[in-house]
């Protein structure tokens, strides 16, 4: 874990370098961006992650050569209803409130299209749940004026485990490659996406056996920018081709039997950023 943090650490620090080095050619300037998503649905790389959440973000950094360079790191959260779990007494008469969300810390740098990442996933009920992840990716943008990308995650320490038929567990290096496209109707402020993600091995984390394809999804989005702030709408839908059949396609109840198990979800959002 800790050679991880070196060599993303390592990587960044040299892009910073190289940038610092151009400054006297174009300056390198402070970014930030804060708001969050009230989301009826929180879905995650062709995964119900959980029902009506609101889910904050805060990201700074700095750009340098015209935003061919870009520094971030930040931290995401999701609340959701079901993460409030309200105890009546804890059997002496005084009550008590269970709170669980799920925190994320993010680090990531751009250079020229390329990109390199660290992700944490904390999830507050259990931290020996925590896992961790690194990526990597390109833009097409920065060569062809497309937003079209290219990413892979890996998870690479914490609880990312494959259960064994002797019932012990294997580190899972559980993957998952996303191919990602959005095109604008600058007139309309209207993005339309698509994305493809599949994980390449068995894992139980995306709940395949084999090479799989988990994730088509479309994103229809909606931008108004005020002098204030920009606000988003946005609806989404997810398939997850994995084993879909009659009885996993659509679940029609909350709960355990819901998460991760359903095939087909769909979610609307509003965002407000700053």
């Amino acid at each position: 874990m800790k050679k991880v943090l070196v060599l993303v650490a390592a990587m960044m620090v040299a892009v910073m370098s190289f940038a610092q080095e151009e400054e006297s050619a174009k300056a390198v300037e402070f970014q930030y961006e804060a708001g969050a998503d009230f989301v009826s649905a929180y879905l995650w790389r062709g995964q119900y992650n959980g029902g009506l959440s609101f889910q904050p973000e805060a990201l700074v950094g700095f750009d340098a050569l015209d935003g061919a360079i870009e520094f971030r790191g930040g931290l995401w959260a999701s609340v959701g209803a079901s993460d409030w779990q309200w105890k009546a007494d804890k059997g002496d008469g005084t009550g008590y409130t269970m709170f669980m969300p799920e925190v994320d810390f993010m680090l990531s740098c751009k250079a020229y299209g390329a990109s390199i990442g660290f992700n944490e996933y904390y999830y507050c009920d259990d931290f020996s749940s925590a896992t961790s992840e690194v990526w990597v990716g390109y833009n097409f943008d920065y060569l062809y004026n497309q937003n079209a990308y290219i990413n892979w995650y890996t998870m690479v320490a914490g609880a990312d485990m494959n259960e064994q038929e002797d019932g012990s567990e294997k580190r899972a290096w559980s993957s998952y490659l996303e191919l990602g496209y959005e095109y604008t109707f600058e007139d309309q402020g209207i993005t339309l996406g698509a994305q493809l993600g599949m994980s390449p091995w068995a894992s139980d984390l995306y709940g395949n056996e084999k090479f799989a394809v988990t994730n088509i999804s479309l994103k229809l989005n909606k931008e108004w920018e005020t002098e204030v702030c920009t606000v988003d709408l946005y609806a989404q839908g997810s398939l997850n081709p994995d084993g879909v059949n009659a009885q996993n396609a659509f679940i029609g109840k909350a709960g355990e039997d819901k998460l991760y198990l359903q095939k087909l979800n769909a979610a609307l959002g509003i965002g407000i950023w700053f």
